[in-house]
């Protein structure tokens, strides 16, 4: 399904630059299948809000239909996460993605094609932003004189 929707944006008056690989994701909210997910990067004239529109002809175009159950399953899910324009916002669509930064299926496949673009509001890249959501929290600080051991429990030096 992602490789023909791919497929549909070149034909669809866009440049498609690069595609990343498809990763499987657990879903947000009731549903119970998992998802593939990737990113695209396109180039386009086109303003963000119209890029939309056509980008919802698409979904329409593979049985999407809208009105279903928030966060419910659904055929297939164009959105707009990355703009190289910066921050947009419209009725309807903001860029970037309010979400994406806590998101690792989508942060993986941007950082995979976009590895240097940046976030307009932090400055980071999504290799940054990955990495700050996928790393190992360090060890909370214990009081003075005792850590904490890899089970939580206070222990003396």
């Amino acid at each position: 399904m992602l490789r023909a929707a791919f497929g549909e944006l070149g034909r669809k008056g866009l440049k498609l630059k690069a595609v990343s690989p498809i990763v499987a994701s657990p879903p947000l909210g009731p549903s119970r299948r998992r998802y593939a997910n990737a990113a695209a990067l396109v180039k386009t004239r086109l303003a963000p809000d119209a890029l939309l529109d056509r980008l919802q002809a698409i979904e329409r175009r593979f049985g999407r239909r809208r009105g279903g159950r928030r966060w419910g399953a659904r055929v297939l899910d164009l959105d707009i996460v990355l703009w190289s324009g910066g921050a947009w916002v419209s009725p309807g669509l903001t860029v970037p993605h309010t979400a994406f930064r806590r998101r690792r299926f989508v942060l993986a496949p941007a950082a995979a094609i976009a590895p240097r673009w940046r976030d307009p509001l932090t400055g980071l890249t999504p290799r940054h932003l990955l990495a700050r959501l996928t790393r190992p929290r360090p060890l909370p600080i214990a009081p003075h004189g005792r850590a904490l051991s890899s089970v939580g429990r206070a222990t003396d030096f």
